[in-house]
C-alpha cells in the first residue's frame, strides 16, 4: 500500500501575492495558528515562489534589506520544489533531503493542493510505521505464513 502526500499535508496554505511587501509576507506567516513560517507567492494566481523564515533571515535580514520596501520576489526561493498530491510519502520525503529543503508546495497542473513539511511527516511517522506493519502482517497473512 502506497502512503500518499494527500495524506499528510495541510491543505491550508499561506499566500501572498508577486508584487506584495516581505512586512505583508512577515505578517500572514505571524498571523498562522500554526506557523509554519512560509508563504508561497502567487502571480496571477499561479504558484511561482516561496518566502520561508530562513529567506528573511538570510536575504532581507544580513542583507540589510528593508522589508518595507521590499517585494517578496525580490527575495522568494523559487522555482518552487513540489511534489504531486499522489506520490508516495517517501518521494516527498527523499526530495526534502536531496534539495536540503523542509517544505515542498504540493501542486498539480499550476493547481496548489497544500503543503507538505518535514514537521508534518515527523509528526505522524509513527501512523506511518504503523500501518506499514499492518500492511504487512495482512500481506503475509495471505500468503499463509
Amino acid at each position: 500500500m502506497s502512503y500518499q502526500v494527500k495524506d499528510y499535508m495541510t491543505k491550508e496554505v499561506n499566500t501572498v501575492d508577486y508584487d506584495a511587501k516581505v512586512t505583508e509576507a512577515a505578517n500572514v506567516m505571524a498571523a498562522d495558528m500554526d506557523y509554519e513560517g512560509y508563504v508561497i507567492v502567487l502571480r496571477k494566481g499561479k504558484p511561482i515562489g516561496i518566502v520561508t523564515e530562513r529567506d528573511l533571515v538570510n536575504k532581507v535580514l544580513v542583507g540589510g534589506l528593508d522589508p518595507a520596501k521590499t517585494c517578496v520576489s525580490d527575495v522568494m526561493s523559487s522555482p518552487l520544489i513540489t511534489v504531486d498530491p499522489e506520490d508516495d510519502l517517501l518521494k516527498a520525503s527523499q526530495v526534502m533531503k536531496e534539495r536540503n529543503v523542509r517544505k515542498l508546495v504540493v501542486v498539480r497542473e499550476e493547481i496548489i493542493y497544500g503543503i507538505i513539511t518535514a514537521k508534518n511527516i515527523s509528526q505522524n511517522v509513527r501512523d506511518y510505521v504503523d500501518r506499514s506493519i499492518r500492511d504487512i502482517i495482512r500481506w503475509t497473512a495471505s500468503l499463509g505464513f
